[in-house]
């Protein structure tokens, strides 16, 4: 496959300059419009998400429907950056692309849609057949996965497919966790800290007796437990009577993940029960408000999945072998699986992703383009 590396370099560098923050991936959607439009695409649908993600963009549904045997594929990417990402500068230096100043790169994820791009644009050009091939492009996937929470299933033709969106290059990964997302509210009782502190009740303080009881960090090989935010109290004159906490627990065990769920929930009741009165003369109780969100669902392929051993297949045929790995983070590759469709996760060739380091190699971006080729047309 006659992979054109300046082509792909000149699409990456106007990807990346083209800004596309989570929720704000008009600009870029309106891009990739035209870019597929002239590649040739037999239908470019963008759904209505926009009224639930809040982006100014919905999801893209861009469809070939190929003129060989075989059942088609989709492959996925998401439109939007992490900040700081606007107004974004690409340097290059050989192969490595990196942003010229205080914002990141935008390989993660346009690596992998740029690669889409002239994947495409080889296998129209030297006429080869190929069964239907579907792109989604997915809005708000850095802030929660939202673009591909709000698709309709019945949307996506194919029943397996490949999300571009990982680090490194070379691997494909066949598993991921689930995840809860946890909101904990501890009510307690306002005062004057200093004329009748001992009329409140200090929230705070019982919200952090609780977090010395909870798990924290790497509880073992497939568990994760962390919690990210707190917010609470109004002025230091003040006993605080409210306080947010949100966290968050990731297991490759559903077993794992429902119980330190629990584990931590009765833990903060634990506190708010054995409360006690010191003085006698607090103006109320503490309660607890404990608030679970499924985030993102299981995903666990087998290599004698159809999803893994296609691109192993594909692979092969271009001479590259690809490992198999276990990932701690979610992507819309999760949703999918959780939608019935199996989605496996390749990697692009960026690094050093969400800082204002983040690079991109073209070489491996050109080795993704050749695995992507072969995948399409296998």
């Amino acid at each position: 496959m006659n992979i054109n590396r300046d082509r792909l370099a000149e699409n990456f560098i106007l990807l990346c300059e083209t800004d596309s923050p989570s929720w704000k991936e008009g600009e870029i959607a309106a891009l990739l419009k035209n870019i597929f439009a002239d590649l040739g695409a037999d239908e470019i649908v963008e759904d209505e998400t926009a009224r639930i993600t809040g982006s100014d963009s919905g999801n893209l549904f861009i469809r070939f429907n190929g003129n060989g045997k075989g059942d088609g594929i989709f492959l996925n990417c998401h439109m939007d950056t992490v900040q700081p990402g606007e107004g974004v500068r690409v340097r290059r230096d050989g192969d490595i692309f990196s942003s010229i100043g205080d914002t990141v790169l935008g390989s993660d994820d346009k690596s992998g849609i740029a690669a889409i791009i002239e994947a495409v644009r080889c296998v129209r050009d030297e006429g080869l057949d190929h069964p239907p091939l579907d792109i989604i492009l997915t809005t708000c996937e850095e802030v929660g996965l939202l673009g591909a929470k709000s698709i309709d299933p019945a949307m996506v033709r194919a029943k397996i497919g490949y999300a571009l969106d990982s680090s490194g290059f070379g691997h494909v990964v066949v598993e991921a966790p689930a995840s809860n997302r946890l909101e904990v509210t501890v009510h307690g009782t306002a005062a004057h800290a200093g004329l009748h502190p001992e009329w409140g009740i200090n929230a705070i303080t019982l919200a952090a007796h609780a977090l010395t009881l909870v798990p924290q960090g790497r509880i073992n090989e497939q568990s994760t437990v962390n919690f990210g935010t707190i917010h609470g109290g109004m002025a230091s004159n003040i006993v605080p009577e409210k306080v947010v906490l949100e966290g968050e627990v990731r297991s490759h065990s559903l077993d794992q993940l429902d119980q330190l769920t629990n584990q931590i929930n009765k833990a903060f009741v634990k506190v708010i029960e054995d409360w006690e009165d010191q003085t006698g003369e607090a103006r109320g109780k503490p309660d607890l408000s404990f608030n679970v969100r499924p985030d993102f669902p299981l995903m666990k392929l087998a290599s004698s999945d159809p999803v893994v051993r296609k691109i192993d297949e594909a692979a092969r045929s271009i001479g590259l072998i690809l490992e198999h790995k276990i990932a701690g983070g979610g992507s819309d590759a999760n949703i999918f699986n959780g939608y019935g469709l199996q989605t496996a996760i390749v990697a692009t060739g960026m690094t050093h992703v969400h800082t204002t380091d983040e690079q991109a190699n073209l070489e491996d971006m050109v080795n993704l383009s050749q695995l992507l080729a072969a995948l399409i047309t296998l």
